[in-house]
């Protein structure tokens, strides 16, 4: 009855969930709008998308100044203790909607080419991002994996949007089947977790684990170490670590060049925001436990990524392969960190890496998009050969960015790097620190190929390459929050400090910054 709703749901849910509830009202909106639009106005549901997005962005706006009014420092629980939003899920927001509205920029001429400009494809895009912003606050495994599923249902169609083209579908049908296969995984190990606590708040599991181990002395039975691999193996699938990346390469070329650079940091991030949720609000006591596991497949992914990154003559799959890479770095930082407790600079490594990657490999990516013109798809690296010559200041951005990504510093990637090897060294993981630099060393060869074609080989086609106005601000946005940020890291520290109340503590870290 409507008078025994109010009992769960008051204005203040609603609030909790108004960015999620403006952006489907505008992929509604624009799925509507799209069948009376004729062909040549087609351009206007990316205009209708980015309005969207705008105003989501000033929702989470909106409740981020309601916290300061209400002095909530630590978030606030709402639709009966499923959605926490607070620091960590106001990040991610803010990280999603940034990806999604440059992604959005990249789309507009690369649709035209494809003869695919279609409001569907806007849709499933903001629909994606309802779904992330329940993966980020989801303070329940059912609302969790509601938001996974979501996020995952989009994707897939997205992958495959060019209907036309046998690779995107065949790439769209492999992601679709190993996604479901992971999903399965994953929810076999939160019904372990449900089965073992009787709950499915992540802060009630949190507490019962406690008390069961506590009551074992420290020591996880099998159906808990089962629990923990089954729900870190569909955590890792959705990250792209090995060996649960299978998808990525394949997904990566098959895709639409602006799905693929939207799912290169977007979708990414929304996985990475999901797994620190559950390690590090669910899963803390079981430390001991999974960090042997994750050493493993982090060596192991950089390990892989790099090494098959050698080989790649295709851009997406060498772009693929990096962000594989890039994942292994990261996990370095959840690994850092006493046995009970996290590191708060690997922390603060993995938050940073997300908001620069985000730039820099959408930069990237909006580069190769760039590429595809007439008959030419543009996605290998004889198409970015002699790229200086037919478009300088196109090849100059790719060069920041490949440099950026191989952490070289005065530039933003830089920075997520230092801050995980620094959290390696301070707790005293001299050897996995070596040989991430080692990697990152190893990985500079691969992004100098790229740079290589474009200032050195001659090009294969002489004509200049023509870049969209909305390609322009895309590339323009990217290519200088790339730079400012490597420059000027302080309020971009200050900002991830805010987010999990962290404080300065080394003093390497103090000076330099």
């Amino acid at each position: 009855m409507p008078g025994s709703l109010t009992q769960y749901f008051n204005g203040v849910d609603y609030l909790l969930c108004l960015p999620m509830l403006l952006l489907t009202l505008f992929a509604m909106g624009i799925l509507l709008i799209d069948l009376m639009l004729p062909p040549e106005w087609k351009w206007s549901n990316a205009v209708t998308a980015l309005v969207g997005v705008g105003f989501a962005a000033y929702g989470v706006h909106d409740i981020q100044r309601w916290f300061n009014s209400q002095g909530q420092l630590m978030g606030r629980l709402g639709f009966m203790g499923t959605l926490l939003i607070d620091r960590f899920a106001i990040y991610f927001f803010y990280l999603f909607l940034a990806g999604t509205a440059v992604a959005i920029l990249m789309s507009t001429r690369y649709l035209d080419l494809e003869r695919e400009n279609h409001g569907e494809y806007y849709a499933l895009l903001l629909f994606s991002v309802v779904g992330m912003m329940c993966m980020a606050a989801g303070f329940d495994i059912v609302l969790i994996f509601i938001g996974l599923e979501l996020m995952a249902i989009s994707t897939y169609v997205l992958v495959g949007f060019l209907r036309r083209d046998k690779r995107s579908n065949e790439a769209a049908l492999k992601y679709m089947l190993l996604g479901a296969f992971s999903s399965g995984i994953f929810a076999y190990g939160l019904s372990l977790f449900y089965g073992i606590t009787g709950s499915t708040n992540l802060q009630v599991i949190e507490s019962r684990l406690s008390q069961r181990l506590a009551q074992s002395g420290g020591h996880a039975d099998p159906i808990l170490i089962v629990a923990m691999l089954t729900t870190a193996t569909g955590l890792l699938f959705k990250i792209a670590a090995v060996p649960f990346h299978q998808w990525a390469p394949d997904a990566y070329e098959g895709a639409p060049t602006s799905v693929t650079g939207f799912m290169s940091v977007s979708v990414k991030a929304a996985g990475w925001a999901m797994l620190l949720r559950i390690f590090m609000f669910m899963m803390p006591a079981l430390r001991p436990v999974y960090v042997p596991f994750l050493v493993f497949v982090s060596v192991a992914t950089m390990t892989g990524a790099n090494f098959a990154a050698l080989t790649q003559s295709n851009l997406k799959r060498l772009l693929a392969y990096s962000s594989i890479a890039h994942v292994g770095y990261m996990l370095l930082g959840l690994i850092a960190g006493p046995k009970d407790s996290f590191n708060q600079d690997g922390i603060k490594g993995i938050l940073i890496y997300l908001l620069v990657y985000t730039f820099m490999n959408l930069g990237a990516f909006a580069v190769v998009t760039s590429l595809r013109h007439r008959n030419v798809i543009g996605d290998e690296i004889d198409d970015i050969a002699g790229l200086y010559k037919r478009a300088p200041v196109e090849a100059v951005l790719m060069l920041i960015f490949l440099l950026s990504l191989a952490g070289i510093p005065p530039l933003a990637g830089f920075w997520g790097k230092y801050f995980i090897f620094l959290s390696l060294v301070e707790s005293g993981h001299y050897t996995l620190a070596a040989l991430a630099v080692l990697y990152s060393v190893f990985g500079l060869y691969y992004y100098l190929r790229i740079a290589n074609a474009m200032f050195m080989r001659e090009p294969m086609e002489k004509e200049s390459l023509p870049l969209s106005p909305a390609m322009g601000v895309a590339l323009a946005v990217t290519a200088f929050v790339t730079v400012a940020i490597g420059i000027f890291p302080n309020a971009m520290i200050q900002t991830v400090n805010w987010v999990w109340g962290l404080t300065e503590t080394s003093p390497l870290a103090h000076l330099i910054r």
